[in-house]
Parts: C-alpha cells; sequence; structure tokens
C-alpha cells in the first residue's frame, strides 16, 4: 500500500468515503456511462439513456422503461470487490464513519458496511406509486408479477418504481443531509472511482473541512489539485491491500 496513504488512515479517526461507479465495475457491474451501455440504448431503442431512465419517460413508457431497466441496470450476480470489503473493515475497526456512494446496486451493505448514504437510490428497494407497497428486487424481475412486463402491485394493482433517481428527479433531502454531515465532520475524505462530474452529488465534496482529501482514480481528474494524495489505479487494487 502506498506508504502515506497508509499513514494517513493509520492517523485518522473520522474518515468518509465517497465513491461512484468505479467501485462497482470491478465488480463487472459497467458503467452506466460507457460505450457498451450508450451503444445498447441507441441500437435497440434509438434513445440515449438518459432519455430512457428519465422521470417523464417513465410515467410516459413504463414499458420500455423496464425492458431497458432490466436488462442494463440489473446485475444479480455481482458481488462486493476488494474496495466494498476493505471500506467495511474500515467501518469495523471504528475508522470509517460513513460511505456515500452514487451507485444503486446495494454492494456496500452486501460486504457489511451499515451507514450507507445512497444519493442515488438502490435497486434493491422498490414501491407501489399508488399505496407505497414495499417490492424486494426479486419480485421486480419475476415476470409473472408484470403485466405487460410492467411490475404491478399485488395489493392494489398500481405500478412498481424502483427507489432509484431517476432524470429529471430530486435527490432524497434526508440522504443528502445526512452526506453533508458526516463529510462535514470527516478528518480524512477518500473519493474513489469516479470523476466528479456528475451534480449535484459531486458537489458534495465541497463540505469537506478535514485535513486529508485522497483521490483514487484510475484517470487523474481536475480536483487532483485539491488533494493531499492522488493515486491513478484502479480502487479495488489500492484498499484491498488494508485486508492482507
Amino acid at each position: 500500500m502506498d506508504k502515506k496513504l497508509k499513514q494517513i488512515i493509520e492517523e485518522s479517526t473520522n474518515i468518509v468515503f465517497f465513491g461512484g461507479a468505479g467501485v462497482s465495475t470491478e465488480s463487472n457491474i459497467p458503467d452506466f456511462r460507457s460505450e457498451q451501455g450508450l451503444y445498447n440504448a441507441r441500437q435497440k431503442y434509438g434513445l440515449s439513456p438518459e432519455r430512457i431512465i428519465s422521470h417523464s419517460f417513465f410515467i410516459d413508457d413504463p414499458e420500455t422503461f423496464y425492458d431497458y431497466y432490466k436488462n442494463n441496470m440489473i446485475y444479480r450476480e455481482a458481488r462486493p470487490n476488494k474496495a466494498h470489503m476493505a471500506l467495511a473493515f474500515l467501518e469495523k475497526k471504528k475508522k470509517l464513519k460513513a460511505v456515500v456512494t452514487q451507485n444503486i446496486d446495494g454492494l456496500h451493505q452486501m460486504a457489511g458496511s451499515k451507514n450507507v448514504f445512497e444519493l442515488h437510490g438502490s435497486v434493491l428497494r422498490n414501491n407501489c406509486m399508488d399505496c407505497g407497497e414495499f417490492y424486494d428486487l426479486e419480485y421486480i424481475m419475476d415476470s409473472e408479477n408484470c403485466k405487460g412486463r410492467i411490475p404491478k402491485c399485488r395489493k392494489c394493482g398500481g405500478t412498481v418504481k424502483p427507489d432509484v433517481v431517476l432524470y429529471e428527479e430530486g435527490l432524497s433531502e434526508e440522504v443528502i443531509n445526512g452526506a453533508v454531515m458526516a463529510i462535514s465532520k470527516a478528518d480524512t475524505l477518500i473519493v474513489g472511482g469516479t470523476s466528479l462530474v456528475v451534480y449535484p452529488a459531486a458537489g458534495l465534496i465541497n463540505y469537506f473541512r478535514g485535513k486529508d482529501l485522497i483521490l483514487i482514480n484510475k484517470q487523474r481528474i481536475s480536483h487532483d489539485r485539491n488533494a493531499s494524495l492522488v493515486i491513478n489505479q484502479p480502487i479495488g487494487e489500492v484498499l484491498g491491500e488494508l485486508l492482507l
């Protein structure tokens, strides 16, 4: 492990991790904005992914929305990688106080992390738009629960919607407030697997007032100049050394 990173972690008592798609790509979940994702959307539907997973499109054409969503955004075989496991390990050691993630796959919790702020929601949670009844991912994916491919509530017959923040929708105030509070109290903020270009989520790092900002990303990003430490390597490879 990078000696400076190891020293910072050893000296820190309140670490917060802020992560993006790069954390999950190492679990074989492709980046939403990858060439493959864009190609699949335009090739089959003639639309951009941003249009398909927008709120207005979900309301207007939920059948096409779910066709795209189930085939391009759900990865039931994905498992936590070394980055997820290392962060859960740091939390158990009471060094890491929170994970703030832009991902919707639930892998941080699967790895054992408890205090997770999911800025864009989770595919694991789904609710009826009419009565609020909760449904898990298996219910959504089971074709027997879908009328015309659209998951329907077994209680009232309403359309079931994923608890995922779609384009045109705002982020949860409760989640944002929790993330801001955690980041503002941190003495170390580790940012990993994100180029910090998706707002308003990326703007949350501006609330950091602590000592060390660490950026771990395969490519360089514009925030590098503000960091105490920049590591341009896969995040699983870097944090995974904590588990050795």
